[in-house]
């Protein structure tokens, strides 16, 4: 028992102590949080534009008059439609290799290519939340905000808007737990990411063991910590509609 601890306490301190590692798991935790906040907030601009222009079409089409606006209006439906195609067919680490040594080949800024990768991916999922979010309003809130003489924008954003807000609330917290996973195959193109960290830990002390448990129990940890603050965040929306009711 006591050579299997002093075996823990030398592996711990070469993966760790020596020549500073931790600061690598450090910088490479910082990377990953950066990415997974600002991937999800180009995510959520995103799945704004095209949930809107999805059900705006959906549910103005039948009475539209034909002419430029209809037809444009189509276009953009139908671009938002293939683009909800493409981004949720086919693998994010495809995506985001397209990105780093393709679509930003002359950058070597792999952390800002990482958020407009994942940005862009998490903008395809987050569409369809919101946009369900959307559908899931009875649609006599839409006419009776057009009966007190609001236009269909006005409409949406001062009454259907919060409602879908206070709905997709979850699901977006949600979606940036899992985004924060997602980020882990960053570095499949040198970014400096929690997971990058610890494999090159591992390929500094050829030592696997303790390098990925760290990494892993550090994703374990902010999954944990983020879910809990989605339950209470769901626990006060119940209870705002309990006293709503």
């Amino acid at each position: 028992m006591a050579s299997w601890l002093n075996d823990l306490s030398a592996q711990f301190k070469l993966n760790f102590i020596d020549k500073d590692r931790w600061r690598l798991l450090l910088n490479g935790l910082g990377n990953t949080l950066l990415i997974s906040l600002f991937a999800v907030l180009i995510g959520i601009l995103i799945a704004v534009v095209v949930a809107l222009v999805r059900t705006t079409w959906s549910n103005n089409a039948s009475r539209m008059r034909p002419g430029f606006r209809k037809g444009l209006l189509h276009f953009f439906d139908r671009l938002c439609g293939l683009y909800i195609t493409v981004i949720r067919g086919t693998p994010t680490v495809i995506q985001l290799m397209i990105m780093y040594y393709i679509v930003f080949a002359s950058s070597s800024d792999g952390v800002m290519i990482a958020i407009v990768a994942f940005g862009i991916n998490s903008g395809a999922y987050v569409a369809e939340i919101i946009r369900g979010g959307i559908l899931s309003i009875e649609k006599g809130q839409m006419e009776a905000g057009r009966s007190l003489g609001l236009n269909y924008a006005q409409t949406m954003l001062y009454i259907i808007a919060p409602q879908v807000l206070k709905n997709v609330l979850p699901a977006l917290a949600n979606e940036f737990i899992v985004l924060i996973k997602e980020t882990s195959i960053a570095g499949y193109v040198a970014v400096p990411d929690l997971t990058y960290a610890g494999n090159r830990i591992r390929g500094i002390t050829y030592s696997a063991f303790m390098p990925l448990i760290a990494v892993a129990l550090i994703y374990l940890v902010i999954v944990l910590v983020l879910t809990r603050l989605v339950g209470i965040l769901e626990r006060r929306l119940r209870q705002s509609d309990g006293r709503t009711s």
